[in-house]
């Protein structure tokens, strides 16, 4: 059962986290388990293989905004580089931040 002692062993500023979600330890777990289920991470990962830069930014946005609005840190921090390089259209190789966002996504489901 996710918990938020789990979220924060997980490295989640749980605090931040449940202040924007009127400090309701249900809420906020019930939108922790949405993240669990959502399936965009792996879309991004598609765009990428697929050179997508535009989609992949779309993705990569709604992902940092999602991540960070739950203070999801770990996911974060990958997730917002990113979309930094991705908004200024930047062709590289992103593999290791999507197998960071990912190690860390597994991580999160885990829990």
């Amino acid at each position: 059962m996710l918990t938020t002692d789990k979220l924060r062993e997980f490295g989640a500023d749980v605090d931040e986290g449940l202040g924007r979600c009127m400090n309701s330890e249900g809420f906020y777990i019930m939108l922790v388990e949405k993240v669990i289920g959502d399936k965009r991470l792996a879309l991004l990962e598609k765009q990428l293989a697929e050179k997508d830069l535009s989609g992949a930014f779309e993705s990569a946005h709604a992902l940092k905004g999602m991540y960070s609005n739950l203070s999801l840190t770990p996911l974060t921090a990958p997730i917002s580089e990113m979309t930094e390089l991705l908004r200024a259209g930047t062709d590289t190789d992103y593999s290791s931040l999507l197998n960071e966002a990912k190690a860390q996504f597994e991580r999160l489901c885990a829990l």
